[in-house]
């Protein structure tokens, strides 16, 4: 045992040319450790309430809609703030959502949504980009706090009862249908959408 130990020691303090090879390796360690607590503190930043309304674009038109939706303000009194609808819980998905968001960083940095009136000439664009999302992803966020094992199928209207129970017994699986596909303007307003003449 006390042999093993000597072998690791020599080859922890073995000089690599000025420092041991341990010691390099220990400096690694650590500096992955400050990493890595560094990049999920920031995304974790990034995924506040307050971080997502710093820019006056989400401020003076999303938030305002949110701030009148279920999601916001309910008789349960749970609150859904943005990265619970937008932003992945599990890690390597959050890490491409937060790339993709540099993009949206890019749209705030070049003026892309800088005016109201910008806003809302991109929002059908902004909204059908959430909204596939949420198609192809079985609409996973909304799945993250809302689960038909969970529902009381008693104390909903019975227009929710008649459209929800049937997709909890599983009466519609298979067909592609997801959250997203009867709830779109749940927390915002819905965009305009121009009609064919």
């Amino acid at each position: 045992m006390f042999r093993w130990i000597g072998k690791l020691w020599r080859w922890y303090a073995r000089p690599s040319i000025q420092i041991g090879q341990g010691v390099l390796l220990s400096i690694g360690l650590v500096a992955g450790i400050i990493f890595w607590g560094g990049l999920n503190t920031g995304m974790e930043a990034t995924n506040s309430l307050a971080f997502c309304v710093s820019c006056h674009e989400m401020r003076d038109t999303v938030y305002v809609e949110y701030k009148e939706s279920s999601h916001y303000r309910n008789a349960s009194g749970v609150r859904a703030i943005c990265s619970d609808c937008h932003v992945p819980h599990e890690w390597g998905p959050k890490v491409v959502r937060k790339i993709q968001a540099s993009g949206e960083l890019w749209g705030k940095l070049t003026g892309v949504i800088d005016t109201p009136e910008k806003f809302e000439a991109k929002r059908l664009e902004l909204a059908t980009h959430v909204w596939e999302t949420m198609k192809a992803n079985d609409s996973r966020e909304c799945r993250n706090c809302h689960s038909f094992e969970a529902m009381d199928f008693e104390h909903q209207s019975s227009r929710a009862r008649d459209k929800m129970e049937p997709v909890a017994t599983g009466e519609y699986l298979g067909d592609g249908s997801t959250c997203i596909d009867c709830h779109k303007g749940i927390a915002h307003k819905l965009p305009h959408v121009p009609r064919d003449d």
